[in-house]
């Protein structure tokens, strides 16, 4: 795009100097480079609405693996943009806040039977509990202590 516009810059000098047979060509790159920025505009749009939505399905913490092909960048925005969702969570659901990330889908029922996909350690419930999550273990839990835990890949929902 650089070479486009600095092209053009050099042919608009030499129109004003009388060659207007260059008009054309000078309206031609201009439009070429308004359809350039506005595909790139397009890309990175998309690519920040799916950054937007790794935050929503992997939680605060994104796997090694996926932050490895993002910039540093877009590592900034999805981090502000977790704080921004983390504060007005915050603020909204009196004291505790409410943690919209919770039940993205309405659930059938408040427990649910998971499997231990790797090693987690231990692990407290509501009531005091403490459960120790090693790999292989299966457990009867509360669906929304656990649906984090699951999206990050160390549980796994059991269907009977």
């Amino acid at each position: 795009m650089r070479a486009l516009y600095e092209r053009n810059q050099a042919d608009v000098s030499e129109a004003k100097a009388g060659r207007t047979d260059l008009i054309f060509l000078i309206r031609f790159r201009h439009c070429c480079l308004l359809r350039n920025q506005r595909c790139l505009l397009a890309y990175l749009y998309d690519r920040l609405l799916r950054i937007r939505a790794l935050r929503w399905e992997y939680g605060s913490v994104l796997p090694n693996t996926i932050q490895f092909h993002m910039s540093a960048e877009e590592v900034e925005w999805f981090n502000r943009y977790k704080k921004s969702l983390a504060t007005y969570m915050r603020s909204v659901g009196g004291e505790e806040g409410l943690d919209l990330t919770q039940d993205i889908k309405p659930p059938k029922s408040l427990y649910i039977e998971v499997r231990c996909l790797r090693d987690h350690g231990e692990f407290e419930i509501d009531d005091g509990t403490t459960i120790l999550l090693k790999k292989n273990s299966q457990h009867f839990l509360p669906r929304w202590k656990c649906e984090q835990l699951i999206r990050q890949g160390i549980l796994e929902h059991v269907l009977s």
